[in-house]
C-alpha cells in the first residue's frame, strides 16, 4: 500500500510499511545523527551543551518532518521550517550562520542516507533515498529563505539606526547622544569625519544604499548613508584618498552640486561640519564655476550671502582679524589691491610704496590666511571677509 501522491506529481510514494519503519526508528536515527555531527563538524563540538541539544532537537524534528512530508506531499517550505525549527527560528540564527546551517542539513542527510536504506523493505530503498534528498532540498531552501528574511529585517533596522545617527549629527544633539547612536551602528573611527551632502537619486532604496555603503568602505573605515527628503547624506570615518574616493561615488548622487566638509575630531563633535556641508549645498548654486564635488570651506562667501553665521565667523576671525593683528600694512594692502582692480602698480601708487613691496605683502597675506589675493576666486573671498570685518 502506498501513500496517495496523485495530487502532486513531484511527490515520492513509499509504502505504509516503509513509513512505519521510519517512524519506529526515528529515535535511533536521531542518536546516530548526533554522533555523526560530533564526528564530522568541528564547530559543532565547540558549541555549548545547550546549543548542541537544540540542534539535536532540530534533527529529531527533521526526521519526524520527513514522515509528515511523506504523508502529506503538499507541504510547503514555510510550514516545514516552522515544524523543523519550532516557534523560535531566531534561536538557530543566533547559534550558527547560514553556511553552518546548510552544513548541518548536509551532515544530517549523510547520516540518514547511511542508515535508513538498510532498514527499508527492498522495494522502498531507492524511493526512500529519493524522498530524503527532495525533503532535504525543500528544507535547505526554506531555511535559506528564513535567513534571507532575517538579513532583510536586520538591514532595515540598521538603516533606521543610521538614519537616527545622521539626524542626531545634523541636529547637533548632545555629544553623548551622538556617540551612543554611533556605537549602535558599529562606528569605530575615533578621529576624522567627512560629511557629504548632495541630491538623492530617484531610486534611493535599500539596495542602492547598501551598494553605496560598500563603495565608501573601500576608502574609509566607517560609512553611514542616509536620505533626508531629496538629499543624500554620507558620514565617513577615517577616509583615505578622499578626493579619489569622492570621484568614484559621485555617480551615486543626483543632479546638482555635491558638498563635503571635514572634521578632525570624533563624530560626536561633527555637527559643525555637517552644518557647513548643508549650508554649502544650499549656497553652491551661487558659484556657477564651482568644482564638483566642492568643499564647504571653499563656499564661504556664498554661504554668508545665504545667511550662514558660521561662515561669517570663519571669514571675520580667519581672515580679517588675522590680517589686522599681523600688521605691517597687510590689511591696507589687500583693501587697496581689490579696490584698484587687482593692479600691482595702482596699489603701489595708492600706498606710496614700491611694486615689489606690494608683491611681498600679498605673499604674506597668502601665508597668514591661506588665501592668495592674486587668484581671482581667493581675492573674492578676501574681499568678502574685509567687507564683513568692516561691518
Amino acid at each position: 500500500m502506498s501513500v496517495d501522491s496523485g495530487r502532486l506529481p513531484d511527490a515520492v510514494a513509499v509504502s505504509a510499511e516503509a513509513l512505519e519503519v521510519l517512524r519506529s526508528n526515528s529515535g535511533p536515527l536521531t542518536t546516530l545523527v548526533g554522533r555523526h555531527l560530533e564526528e564530522k563538524l568541528s564547530w559543532y563540538r565547540q558549541l555549548s551543551t545547550e546549543e548542541r541539544a537544540s540542534l539535536r532537537l532540530i534533527a529529531q524534528r527533521g526526521i519526524q518532518g520527513l514522515v509528515n512530508w511523506l504523508q502529506d506531499p503538499r507541504s510547503r517550505s514555510l510550514p516545514l521550517v516552522n515544524e523543523l525549527l519550532g516557534p523560535a527560528p531566531t534561536d538557530l540564527m543566533r547559534t550558527i550562520s547560514l553556511q553552518r546551517a546548510l552544513q548541518l542539513i548536509r551532515t544530517i542527510v549523510e547520516a540518514v542516507e547511511q542508515r535508513l536504506p538498510g532498514l527499508m523493505p527492498d522495494a522502498d530503498r531507492q524511493l526512500m533515498l529519493e524522498a530524503v534528498l527532495r525533503y532535504s532540498r525543500e528544507v535547505a531552501f526554506a531555511i535559506a529563505d528564513v535567513y534571507a528574511r532575517a538579513a532583510e529585517s536586520r538591514g532595515a533596522w540598521d538603516s533606521r539606526l543610521e538614519a537616527l545617527l545622521v539626524d542626531a549629527v545634523l541636529r547637533a544633539e548632545p555629544a553623548e547622544q551622538i556617540a551612543s547612536r554611533a556605537a549602535a551602528v558599529g562606528w569605530q573611527s575615533t578621529t576624522g569625519v567627512v560629511v557629504i551632502v548632495g541630491s538623492a537619486p530617484e531610486q534611493a532604496d535599500a539596495v542602492f544604499m547598501s551598494h553605496l555603503r560598500r563603495q565608501c568602505i573601500r576608502f574609509s573605515a566607517d560609512a553611514v548613508v542616509g536620505v533626508q527628503g531629496d538629499r543624500l547624506i554620507l558620514l565617513l570615518g577615517e577616509a583615505t584618498g578622499l578626493q579619489d574616493g569622492l570621484e568614484r561615488i559621485l555617480p551615486a548622487f543626483g543632479e546638482g552640486q555635491v558638498v563635503y566638509s571635514e572634521h578632525d575630531g570624533p563624530i560626536a563633535y561633527a555637527s559643525r561640519a555637517a552644518a557647513a556641508a548643508f549650508s554649502g549645498f544650499t549656497a553652491a548654486p551661487a558659484w556657477s564655476q564651482a568644482p564638483r564635488p566642492v568643499a564647504a570651506e571653499d563656499l564661504l562667501p556664498e554661504r554668508v550671502l545665504a545667511g550662514d553665521p558660521q561662515a561669517k565667523e570663519v571669514l571675520v576671525s580667519g581672515i580679517y582679524r588675522l590680517l589686522d593683528e599681523a600688521g605691517h600694512g597687510l590689511l591696507e594692502t589687500v583693501e587697496a589691491y581689490v579696490s584698484t582692480g587687482h593692479s600691482l602698480e595702482a596699489t603701489a601708487r595708492e600706498l606710496f610704496v614700491h611694486t615689489n613691496t606690494v608683491r611681498y605683502r600679498l605673499k604674506r597675506v597668502t601665508e597668514v590666511t591661506g588665501w592668495d589675493p592674486m587668484t581671482p576666486r581667493d581675492a573674492y573671498v578676501l574681499q568678502t571677509a574685509l567687507a564683513l570685518g568692516r561691518l
